[in-house]
């Protein structure tokens, strides 16, 4: 099902967190199966659900992703749609095959890109991804990297990830740890704080 975000999908990454996380992995790269990324919700699961969506793991899965202590690495060689552009825009580095496409399909199906919205809008400015929020029209990985959503577009995604985890394996654990903190940290601090804090 293209690797749908379906309740089992979902449990079985975070169980692959916690495996990663047990073995003390200095990097943890999130990748596929089959010829999609993710192609957003199981939408099959959902119309078989009574009453509200329980969206907390999906949540939780996310925040894991941006909050580990190690980097994570997107590696995305098919089609990504909807939530799991969101699941890709929680990681710290998002390499991307050159012919991927995206797009958030969410209005056309009647639903705003809400929970997904906000590791994308940690990523992106607001007024570069307006137009595919708001229409749902896709969109290429030249686009996505210009507008910040991609860090990495690649003729060979396996390649560039093993660069990038190779070059994190040569950093010193805690050095890398802390330098991830202050990626997500300095950002939000007015200047005078930020530089009281990091010294």
């Amino acid at each position: 099902n293209r690797n749908a975000l379906s309740k089992q999908l979902v449990r079985e990454l975070a169980t692959s967190l916690d495996d990663a996380e047990a073995a003390d992995a200095r990097a943890i790269v999130l990748r596929h199966e089959g010829p999609a990324f993710c192609a957003g919700a199981d939408l099959k699961e959902r119309a078989a659900t009574d009453g509200p969506l329980d969206s907390s793991p999906m949540v939780e899965v996310m925040r894991r992703l941006m909050d580990t202590e190690r980097p994570t690495i997107a590696a995305v060689e098919g089609a990504v749609r909807a939530g799991g552009i969101g699941l890709m825009a929680a990681c710290d580095l998002v390499v991307v095959h050159e012919s991927v496409t995206f797009a958030l399909t969410e209005v056309r199906i009647g639903v705003a890109a809400a929970i997904v919205s906000v590791p994308i809008l940690r990523r992106v400015p607001a007024g570069k991804i307006a137009a595919a929020m708001l229409t749902g029209e896709s969109f290429d990985a030249t686009e996505a990297r210009s507008m910040g959503l991609v860090t990495h577009v690649s003729d060979d995604v396996p390649a560039t990830v093993a660069t990038l985890t190779g070059g994190i394996v040569q950093g010193a654990p805690r050095a890398v740890r802390e330098t991830k903190r202050l990626l997500r940290r300095v950002p939000d601090l007015d200047r005078d704080a930020a530089f009281a804090e990091m010294r």
